[in-house]
């Protein structure tokens, strides 16, 4: 019974999170978006459910980011085969696979939660990072009227772009959620406490 309750609210919760991508504050050209709070779900599921549960739900939710990306027109973005092998690994798999390590601090209460979150942002901001000097350093121009040859300031400055915001919103996100003790008892299970 209680591995098909985790079943269920780990569906549930990448259910949600997929649904939040659709909300895109922003929109950036090449990839990456401000969304409405699309990793909340996954972050809290990891901290309700623990790391092991927590990783199968973000590599799902990697997996249908993959399959948004493929719509979002992935392949028409003029990647040679090795560019495309690398940005499906880097950019759709690892980085959001990564976000289920947000539950590593879950019996640490609600300091211990922020800082998980933390990590799993700021790793999935690492791995576009990483991706970005590796695949994208030959795409110099960030925006229109704003270009750089160097690849890791490029990486940097459109990765931050949106990584930043998505990591304020989530923490804002969490700590609005798990501060009222009501939604707390409801999202977070009685073992972490």
């Amino acid at each position: 019974m209680k591995n098909t309750k985790v079943l269920v609210e780990g569906a549930l919760m990448v259910a949600l999170a997929t649904i939040l991508c659709f909300i895109r504050i922003i929109r950036l050209p090449w990839g990456g978006s401000v969304t409405l709070l699309s990793m909340l779900p996954i972050v809290l599921f990891s901290i309700k459910r623990g790391l092991k549960a927590g990783f199968a739900a973000s590599v799902l939710f990697s997996l249908i980011q993959l399959f948004q990306g493929i719509l979002d027109g992935l392949f028409g973005w003029g990647l040679t085969p090795g560019m495309l092998i690398a940005c499906i690994f880097l950019d759709y798999l690892l980085a959001y696979s990564i976000i289920g390590i947000a539950g590593i601090f879950r019996k640490k209460g609600l300091t211990g939660w922020i800082v998980g979150i933390a990590i799993a942002v700021t790793l999935r901001f690492l791995v576009h990072f990483i991706s970005g000097v590796v695949i994208w350093h030959s795409y110099g121009e960030l925006w229109e009227g704003f270009s750089t040859e160097n690849s890791v300031i490029y990486s940097l400055v459109y990765n931050g772009c949106y990584m930043l915001p998505e990591l304020i919103f989530t923490l804002i996100g969490a700590v609005a959620l798990l501060k009222v003790p009501q939604t707390s008892r409801l999202l977070l299970s009685d073992d972490i406490k």
